[in-house]
């Protein structure tokens, strides 16, 4: 959410409270109870043509899916097409391009709203005009084009000038404002800024003031006037601490540890920094705390603090790469507006239709009665046919209860499906990470080799790397076909598996990694064994064991593998010497509860998900795992899988 999407929020909300009726399609509030309850008033009863419009007009306005959204908008489109109605044709055409831009189909937004500002404009609909124009700069601001954006956004503010309405004029002013300085153009940035500022604080609008004086503050940082950005944010973040917005705070203690720190106050800059990280972390801020890592990581290496530094740096990755996979989600989640609405607005709307089929229905009452002293005849075929339509919307009732209950059944099997594709990602990231850390240690291998000129070892090393080199290749390229070839449901394709062969494949791929720790890594196969099992599996409690014993055990130490059997069982033991685990962490030590962030011995990070993939894997593969540890002394994992039946 930028920052102006987040003062509209507090915008839409006071005008809410207040009864105003919001037609900025950035300000709509939706209701989806009240969505619900005006279809089945739609479907299941007459309505006058003028009711019909004004019904469906508010289904699209509360309506919350957009699929849904556009049905209905375009029987509101045909309907007032074919009575000429441009005031609910204009209405039409908001509502189907606001749902084409919540589908994706930016594109075919910008047609429905040109559309609706010709509706608008023939009926000359000073408000309508003003929310087209607002749209259309809107839908312009998402797909980043600056030059369309401040276009519209500037005939908006002509028609809110006419309209005398001061704080939409100013919140657009904002948004004017912003599409600038997003362009770096911020002598213009400033001056709609400050428009708006002044209209914000004429009309008393604190919060609108203070989102005012933190983005000129952000146009002096920019322009390196320190000393202004530093009172006009500081102004702001005062004025919004009152009103409890922490959001643009952030922003703004972010941006002052950038001042502070070029100022060379490096205590000050931290302060901010550390501020604004955990605003973000208590919001859940994403764009916010990667941010304020990255500043952090800058501030400790500028004191020498290379651990810190690192640390930081790593967050702000992670995030950054967090935030870049999920942005064309965000994107089409930002032209979402905000569900938050005022019940009090929610109910007028309901009552009114109440009022209006409460009337509609007195003047059928009225017929009826002056039909009944005409004849009693007629009232007994009107009683009759009373009965028929009641009947049939029982049963229209029922039939819609039936499909929203498959309706219902349909998202739990989707929502099921998605959580499998969720764990699959995460299985595919976990098995690549530990793989991919064995480079790290080649690295430091071939620094070494160099240093003491041990050119046959560099040889060797050459080797060993093509191994894993190899190795690798082929992990990816099973786990690529894995997930591909699945539709839904967890993997298992059992086969005859020759265990030892197995082992040995996993050991090369660890090989690096633990010769970077200086670790013994060792087997002790007695005996050929073959299992019935799934090989990608299987393959992958064999390497996370390794890989979680090679992380958690001290340089020079000792990582074992064995491979047994005992009845009719195979037995993979892997044992290592090092710092072991902690009485708290074995109770859920195979599920997610608790803490699950941990330290390797070498600064690795882990999250915990490796061995909830093992016991996940063993069990597919009717199997057991057994684990013995003492701190400070070592952690045994034992596995048993089927042997290959005899049958």
């Amino acid at each position: 959410m930028t920052l102006k999407k987040n003062l509209t929020l507090h915008i839409a909300k006071a005008y809410a409270l207040l009864g105003f009726s919001l037609f900025s399609l950035t300000l709509t509030a939706q209701n989806q109870y009240i969505a619900d309850s005006l279809i089945s008033i739609y479907e299941t009863r007459e309505l006058s043509d003028s009711l019909q419009l004004e019904v469906l007009r508010k289904i699209g306005f509360n309506e919350t899916n957009p699929k849904v959204k556009s049905t209905y908008a375009q029987k509101l489109y045909l309907l007032a097409e074919s009575l000429s109605d441009y005031l609910y044709l204009h209405r039409a055409l908001q509502q189907l391009g606001n749902a084409e831009r919540l589908l994706g189909n930016p594109e075919k937004a910008i047609e429905y709203f040109y559309s609706s500002l010709n509706s608008a404009s023939k009926i000359q609909y000073t408000a309508g005009i003003a929310g087209a124009h607002s749209s259309l700069g809107d839908t312009y601001s998402m797909n980043n084009d600056h030059i369309n954006s401040i276009k519209y956004y500037k005939k908006a503010t002509s028609s809110f000038r006419e309209l005398n309405d001061s704080i939409f004029l100013a919140s657009v002013l904002l948004n004017v404002g912003d599409e600038y300085y997003s362009a770096n153009q911020f002598d213009s940035a400033l001056i709609y800024f400050s428009e708006s500022g002044e209209i914000f604080s004429r009309i008393h609008y604190e919060v609108g003031t203070a989102y005012n004086l933190g983005n000129i503050g952000l146009i002096h940082a920019e322009n390196e006037k320190f000393i202004l950005a530093e009172q006009n944010m500081h102004q702001a973040i005062q004025i919004l601490k009152k009103h409890g917005d922490s959001y643009p705070i952030s922003v703004y203690q972010t941006s002052l540890a950038n001042i502070y720190a070029q100022k060379g106050d490096l205590k000050r800059a931290l302060r901010y920094a550390h501020s604004a990280l955990s605003i973000g972390q208590e919001e859940g801020l994403k764009e916010q705390i990667r941010d304020a890592s990255l500043k952090l990581s800058e501030l400790y290496q500028t004191q020498g603090d290379y651990r810190k530094a690192y640390d930081y740096q790593s967050q702000y990755i992670s995030y950054r790469d967090s935030i870049n996979n999920e942005e064309v989600i965000r994107k089409m989640a930002d032209l979402r507006t905000e569900y938050e609405v005022s019940q009090k607005q929610a109910e007028v709307d309901v009552k009114q239709i109440e009022v209006d089929l409460l009337n509609e229905q007195a003047r059928n009452n009225q017929i009826v009665l002056w039909s009944v002293i005409v004849i009693l005849v007629l009232v007994l075929c009107l009683t009759y046919a009373l009965l028929k339509v009641y009947r049939v919307k029982v049963r229209a009732i029922r039939i819609v209860r039936k499909r929203r209950r498959i309706i219902a059944a349909q998202r739990n099997q989707l929502e099921d499906v998605n959580r499998t594709k969720d764990k699959f990602f995460s299985i595919i990231s976990h098995d690549i990470r530990g793989p991919i850390s064995n480079f790290h240690g080649v690295s430091q291998l071939i620094h070494l080799l160099v240093e003491s000129k041990d050119y046959d070892g560099l040889l060797k090393l050459g080797t060993m790397l093509d191994t894993s080199t190899k190795e690798v290749s082929s992990l990816l390229d099973n786990l690529l076909e894995w997930a591909m070839s699945q539709q839904g449901r967890m993997p298992y394709k059992p086969e005859e598996i020759k265990l030892h062969e197995l082992c040995n494949s996993n050991l090369n791929i660890m090989e690096n990694l633990a010769a970077a720790k200086q670790i013994t890594l060792t087997e002790k196969v007695k005996e050929k064994v073959t299992i019935t099992a799934d090989k990608n599996s299987t393959s992958t409690i064999i390497r996370n064991l390794l890989s979680n014993a090679i992380k958690f055990t001290p340089e020079g130490g000792r990582v074992e593998l064995q491979l047994t059997y005992d009845l009719n069982m195979a037995v993979i033991t892997v044992k290592d010497s090092g710092i072991g685990i902690s009485s708290e962490k074995m109770e859920h030590l195979f599920d997610f509860k608790g803490e699950r962030t941990s330290w390797g011995t070498g600064g690795e990070k882990g999250v915990g998900l490796g061995l909830t993939l093992v016991h996940e894997f063993v069990e597919l593969n009717k199997g057991k795992i057994e684990v013995e540890s003492e701190e400070g002394k070592g952690t045994s994992f034992s596995v048993f899988l089927p042997l290959i039946s005899s049958d």
